[in-house]
């Protein structure tokens, strides 16, 4: 495919200083097929050659039926008062509202260091259902002590009470800096104001997205409907991310983080993502969806290696579709089920590569041949984590020198005269193979020049010592990125900075 709607890069970096008070809503605010070929087909694991196709709708997060949003400004960060308060009267705050109580499900970052917010989710989503969720940027409300969990559990209660729930059934999320106290006061008026402006428009919607920005671009969204049951049934979803991304998620924040299929697996500026759907399924098998969904998008991402204390996905499942109740997670309903949300959450992973700090190029980077999945997983990340690896890429450099350094002191076995690594266009099976059992081919440079000069390609290693593999989707290092992260402090006195 072509770009992902971005003209320059660097004109992109611009604008992360600019107000995106008004912005685009709908899809095209990120279409489903950006940088990446996306398609409306996935595949599960149940039944590996079922195809189940997919159809692009407006309204992100509230295109589902019995869905609300509402984005308003209040000030949480601080207008003047550090990188990204400069964006004018950015929306910070916003409220997604289900008309019904809703099964819901979860995953939360592994970071041992863990976010109030992200604490109090825990708790709840255990309990299988949930109606609301209350969502702030500009402060993560992390390593804040017990006054950060009387927070968090103040945003609950309030939002319960404005919007007439019933305790406990309020979910929270915060993002931005860290081990700054919650502005409460900025706080409580916002979510007052929030509830005033709930709608089922895709302008709310987008208001909505835009509130959970932080040094993201541009928000990000999509929605698609299937028939499930001979019912439409929607999936909406928003996400935010940029900075500090390489999330390892679980159900429970403990390690290790859940990977795909089940399998163990190690570990790795915070992500957000919201899900609706109007599908009746029960809290159980949307978490064994939510969990598999989690483990092949947002938990292969990695933009700077770095894990957030506040990474979270959330889902809320209404019911409102009328489809037959999913109670299990098996079955033909199910399947079709797990395959559209995978497809959601692996669209709006790939979103927030795309949007990452300053990047230029997206690599999809491919090991195969690996002895177990741990060890593919090492490896991948290994390469796709490495300053010298990433910094070829933007600059253009087919290094395999790099690459199978990185691959040597993985955790994974490695042997040398049996490596493979080679580069391919985006979404092709053609690859330019640059070294065969650890040799260099005789494939002209010039043509390994042209294949990573395109702002996306895939690379290819082989191990060959086994039959597992593992995927990530991982971004070049750039000077914009290293600018824009160097904590550059010109005033001392803004102490509120070093938090994050």
């Amino acid at each position: 495919m072509g770009g992902c709607g971005l003209q320059v890069r660097a004109q992109d970096e611009k604008k992360r200083n600019r107000s995106v008070r008004s912005l685009p809503v709908g899809p095209q605010v990120w279409s489903v097929s950006q940088r990446f070929e996306i398609v409306s087909i996935a595949r599960v694991r149940f039944k590996p050659f079922v195809q189940f196709k997919f159809k692009p709708i407006d309204g992100a997060v509230v295109a589902p039926q019995g869905f609300l949003a509402g984005g308003i400004f209040c000030d949480i960060k601080r207008l003047g008062t550090g990188k990204g308060s400069d964006k004018g009267r950015k929306r910070d705050l916003c409220l997604l509202v289900s008309e019904t109580p809703a099964a819901v499900a979860g995953l939360f970052t592994t970071n041992q260091i863990c976010a109030a917010p992200v604490k109090v989710c825990v708790s709840r989503v255990a309990k299988g259902v949930a109606q609301a969720v209350v969502v702030n940027s500009g402060n993560a409300n992390a390593c804040t002590g017990r006054q950060g969990m009387k927070d968090a559990l103040a945003m609950t209660g309030l939002a319960e009470k404005v919007l007439g729930l019933s305790t406990g059934r309020v979910l929270v999320g915060s993002t931005g800096r860290i081990g700054v106290q919650m502005p409460m006061e900025e706080v409580a008026s916002g979510i007052v104001a929030a509830a005033e402006v709930l709608g089922s428009t895709p302008e709310h919607a987008a208001h909505a997205a835009e509130a959970i920005m932080t040094s993201d671009s541009r928000p990000k969204t999509m929605a698609i409907e299937l028939k499930i049951g001979g019912r439409i049934v929607r999936i909406g979803g928003m996400c935010k991310g940029a900075g500090m991304i390489q999330p390892g998620m679980s159900p429970t924040g403990a390690r290790p983080a859940t990977a795909p299929n089940g399998v163990p697996a190690g570990l790795h500026a915070t992500m957000l993502c919201f899900i609706t759907t109007d599908a009746d399924i029960a809290a159980k098998p949307l978490q064994s969806a939510l969990n598999e969904a989690v483990a092949s998008s947002f938990n292969r991402i990695t933009v700077d290696g770095d894990m957030s204390t506040n990474d979270t996905v959330l889902a809320l499942a209404n019911g409102l579709a009328g489809n037959t109740a999913i109670r299990k997670a098996s079955g033909k309903d199910f399947e079709a089920f797990q395959a559209a949300l995978s497809h959601v959450c692996l669209s709006l992973a790939k979103m927030i590569v795309c949007d990452g700090e300053g990047v230029h190029r997206v690599v999809t980077v491919r090991v195969e041949g690996a002895r177990s999945f741990a060890d593919a997983d090492a490896a991948a990340r290994a390469v796709a984590n490495s300053a010298l690896v990433k910094t070829s890429w933007h600059g253009g450099d087919p290094n395999w020198g790099r690459i199978i350094d990185a691959l040597g002191y993985s955790s994974a076995k490695i042997v040398e005269d049996k490596v493979d690594i080679g580069y391919a266009a985006s979404g092709t099976r053609k690859v330019l193979w640059s070294l065969r059992r650890g040799q260099p081919t005789k494939t002209p440079f010039a043509d390994l020049w042209k294949a990573v000069q395109a702002d996306t390609f895939e690379l290819h290693i082989r191990l060959n010592l086994g039959k597992a593999s593992a995927v990530m989707y991982a971004a070049d290092l750039t000077e914009e990125y290293v600018d824009f992260n160097k904590g550059a402090i010109a005033d001392p006195s803004q102490a509120g900075a070093l938090g994050g």
